[in-house]
């Protein structure tokens, strides 16, 4: 105390303020380096790990001919989402069973014609939600009257509403390369069915399909895109038990499936069915996963040590679906003159050929399939 007071105090002062400095920088080192840790991210932070990003899309493409397009989409889709919290999980599997068979061209939004059923007749998307194919023609209508036409492709509207719908819940924000065009044609439900894994596949099944898809997915992309069963409902004949898959569901979660008359539902995610966070591998950890194809995550050993991590970080997780989900919104993704941009999401501008059989789409089957879509509430 006496030296404070001598004529070296100015320098101690200073020396004492480095000193403190130095801790504190070390201390905040460590903390970082134990959050990285903990993370399992090592030295290499996801949020700057961009794929690469396909030829014709851009972050800004619609920045002239509609600057508004994604706060429209976000905004309905924050609005429409706190009315009916399942649309969020409706949206974001509308995207993901569009991009796993034919590639993210919207084909899944398309009614059949007289060349045969549509994707929506195969029975792996029977249980998609027809609100939410409700939803994606209301913003596309909304898109139009703002941009005074049809600007706005309906499969990046199908990507811009899944990322809103993951941010919605409380999930991880990411940016959306845009520039798609919509197909012309549907997929076969043969094609749907090779494309779209069954609830019971195995892990070394659903990386094939991975690999099928993209070379670009790998092991990591299949864990991570998994996670968005961490929000909305599984039907109750999806959930078929294995050797290795003993799920214990409550049956008190068990609920009508709103919009699908009696046919009855679970939770995906047993602790937060309404919350996009990482409590979906803390349920494969706890072998409470919803399909076998969930829960062999877990109990395959290669698998085991990614699924761990997510359970133990939710920022890892979310930086790396973030990254996953970039990767599979640009499957096989026609742009410029490979497609078009629908005036009705869920039929073909009129005239266009119909690349299954070359035939022409007329007025007259456009009206029909209007009505019909009227009809049927979508």
């Amino acid at each position: 105390m006496v030296c404070a007071r001598t004529a070296s105090a100015p320098l101690l002062a200073a020396a004492l303020v480095a000193a403190l400095a130095v801790a504190c920088s070390l201390v905040s080192g460590a903390h970082a380096a134990a959050e990285q840790e903990a993370a399992g991210a090592g030295g290499n932070d996801l949020r700057l790990r961009q794929p690469p990003i396909t030829r014709g899309l851009s972050f800004d493409f619609y920045k002239r001919s509609c600057p508004m397009a994604k706060s429209i989409v976000r905004d309905f889709v924050r609005h429409a989402v706190r009315k009916d919290v399942g649309l969020a999980a409706g949206l974001l599997r509308l995207h993901f069973h569009d991009c796993f068979v034919q590639g993210c061209d919207a084909s899944v939004l398309l009614y059949g014609s007289a060349t045969g059923p549509g994707e929506q007749r195969a029975p792996p998307n029977l249980t998609l939600r027809p609100s939410a194919f409700k939803a994606i023609n209301d913003i596309r209508d909304r898109l139009e009257r703002e941009c005074r036409g049809a600007v706005v492709s309906c499969s990046d509207i199908l990507a811009l509403a899944a990322r809103d719908s993951v941010v919605a819940t409380g999930g991880p924000e990411y940016r959306v390369p845009l520039g798609r065009r919509d197909s012309r044609r549907f997929a076969t439900p043969q094609d749907v069915l090779s494309g779209l894994p069954a609830p019971t596949s195995a892990v070394p099944s659903l990386l094939d399909v991975f690999h099928n898809h993209s070379l670009h997915l790998d092991a990591t992309d299949l864990i991570a895109l998994s996670g968005g069963h961490t929000v909305g409902l599984g039907h109750c004949v999806s959930f078929e038990g294995g050797p290795d898959h003993e799920p214990r569901l409550p049956r008190q979660a068990e609920a009508d499936v709103p919009g699908q008359g009696h046919r009855r539902a679970h939770p995906l995610d047993v602790r937060t069915p309404d919350v996009f966070d990482n409590k979906y591998y803390v349920n494969l950890v706890n072998r409470e996963g919803p399909f076998v194809s969930d829960q062999d995550l877990f109990t395959n050993e290669a698998t085991r040590p990614i699924v761990e991590r997510f359970a133990r970080s939710q920022q890892y997780f979310f930086n790396q679906f973030g990254v996953s989900m970039v990767k599979m919104g640009q499957i096989r993704v026609l742009t410029g003159d490979q497609g078009q941009v629908r005036r009705n999401c869920s039929a073909r501008n009129p005239g266009s050929a119909d690349g299954n059989l070359g035939l022409q789409w007329s007025s007259l089957v456009q009206t029909v399939v209007d009505a019909a879509a009227e009809s049927l509430g979508f």
